[in-house]
């Protein structure tokens, strides 16, 4: 499926890809309808945080996630070679505040769990110190080696486990937790120069693991271009700042492309002048929930409205409290005063809401919310709360029930995406 990424410009298919960092089941079927109307590859990365040896955040095992998404894709008409899943941010990260002994211990076996689970795609995230590290910027060569060293456990579980050798991204070049806006709300792009001693160090680091035939299966590095948003801010893509770097992936080793992260929100214009310039694997999540968010704010407030319930689901007090009282996920990303911050975790474009809608009181919230609703929504309601569906809905184009409104708001903020990397007739002017 991404083996030829590199080539598609030039034998007539897609020229991109979109990757799918989602563990919300609404986001990954809204998304799986589409690859299924589309005819069109299914990439779902699930990031470490998410899905771990210990649960994550959504409570599943890489194994668990990969039933999951495996039965998920089947009901709505999926072949298995249709999908690939994908293992986001596999590094020492989730253990920093342990010695990189044991921190790369950890991230070892997390590895091997991923691909016993049969996900063909690794990211080998490795470029952040860990306790005992000096301070400030990993050393790329280290980054290199650490990277090689996982690589060499997931090479070794794919022989143990008799699964198909997996491919791999690697980079430092990777956003931080939160964004990495400057203060003018721009992003620094990666320096072609670097990139070159970077890959270096990389194939120097895979050679010494014995695990050069692995080197063949990078299918990409990540790199920036310039994009990334914080929670009030987007960063544009912007051709002429990120051309040194398009130029250089002619000089990229093997079948290896540019893989994109924080690519959410960016106009449909600027999406697609980066998969023609080369920045070909976008990998997006937030505003798919952001979008999510959007549609249940949206239903809850037509909710509201409606007399005569007897039992609300309250659902945009049930998420607050969640998170007043669970502020991990959200503290160090949200700040300002008490109502800024208020705001901030409704609203945000970081969209930190979503780690708590897997929690029983959301979901018990959410099912309450699609109940009071099963019944037709008026359409002053309708127009009130989401003019943009209310045509959709009255012509009978989209049935009017929740689940159904949710899936159109998805697969909106998806389709700009989809889009981009389909392999258009003409190229835009510049």
């Amino acid at each position: 499926m991404l083996n030829d990424l590199r080539s598609r410009p030039f034998s007539g298919l897609s020229r991109g890809q979109v990757a799918v960092c989602s563990a919300h089941p609404l986001v990954l079927a809204a998304v799986a309808v589409e690859a299924k109307k589309e005819g069109t590859p299914l990439l779902v990365e699930a990031t470490a945080n998410q899905v771990n040896l210990s649960g994550g955040y959504t409570g599943m095992t890489p194994a668990d996630f990969a039933d999951h998404m495996t039965r998920l894709a089947a009901d709505r008409g999926l072949t298995s070679e249709q999908i690939l899943l994908g293992a986001d941010h596999l590094g020492p990260h989730l253990w920093r505040h342990l010695p990189a002994v044991e921190a790369m211990a950890h991230a070892e076996a997390l590895t091997r769990s991923f691909v016993a689970a049969g996900y063909g795609k690794l990211h080998l995230d490795t470029g952040r110190s860990c306790a005992d590290d000096p301070g400030g910027r990993l050393p790329t060569r280290l980054a290199a080696q650490r990277a090689a060293t996982l690589c060499r456990a997931a090479e070794s579980a794919a022989g143990h486990f008799r699964k198909r050798p997996p491919l791999y991204v690697i980079g430092t070049e990777v956003p931080a937790p939160g964004g990495a806006l400057g203060p003018d709300g721009t992003m620094t792009v990666t320096n072609p120069e670097d990139l070159k001693v970077e890959l270096a160090h990389y194939e120097e680091a895979f050679s010494r693991a014995g695990v050069e035939q692995a080197w063949q299966r990078i299918v990409a590095v990540v790199v920036q271009p310039g994009v990334d948003f914080d929670n009030h801010r987007v960063a544009a893509y912007d051709w002429q700042a990120a051309a040194k770097l398009s130029a250089f992936h002619e000089r990229l080793p093997n079948a290896m492309t540019f893989e994109i992260h924080a690519v959410d929100y960016q106009t449909p214009s600027a999406l697609k002048q980066m998969v023609r310039d080369h920045f070909t694997l976008l990998k997006i999540g937030p505003c798919l929930t952001f979008a999510l968010r959007e549609a249940l704010f949206a239903l809850a407030h037509i909710e509201n409205e409606l007399p005569g319930l007897a039992h609300p689901s309250n659902l945009m007090a049930v998420m607050e409290r969640l998170m007043q009282a669970h502020p991990e996920h959200w503290d160090t990303h949200c700040h300002g005063t008490a109502q800024e911050r208020h705001y901030l975790r409704r609203y945000g474009l970081r969209d930190r809401i979503r780690y708590y809608w897997p929690r029983t009181e959301a979901r018990k919230a959410c099912e309450q919310l699609m109940h009071n609703l099963s019944k037709p929504i008026p359409r002053p309601l309708l127009l009130q709360f989401l003019p943009d569906l209310t045509e959709a809905i009255t012509s009978g184009a989209l049935p009017a029930i929740p689940a159904a409104i949710l899936q159109a708001r998805i697969q909106s903020a998806l389709h700009p995406y989809v889009d981009a990397c389909r392999r258009h007739a003409h190229r835009a002017s510049r």
